[in-house]
């Protein structure tokens, strides 16, 4: 099989096969494999993680705010 991949990649790919001692093709396959075991095996949360908003970018627990229970539980009308 021939690829054609960017050269970051490339260079990523044989600085890892040199750093191992092992050939650039077993990097690629162990990479593939592992990619495949991580999505095949993963939990709901690791399929849907990047989907999910950062909590630093959502709005606080509103449970924590006593004002905002005060009135928790009473009809609207009432408030």
């Amino acid at each position: 099989m021939t690829l054609k991949i960017p050269e970051e990649l490339f260079a990523e790919i044989a600085g890892e096969a040199q750093a191992r001692n092992i050939s650039r093709s077993q990097v690629v396959r162990e990479r593939l494999i592992k990619r495949r075991v991580s999505k095949s095996k993963g939990s709901l949360w690791s399929q849907m993680e990047d989907l999910v908003i950062p909590s630093d970018s959502q709005q606080v627990d509103l449970s924590s705010n006593k004002a905002h229970l005060k009135s928790y539980g009473k009809n609207r009308a009432d408030r």
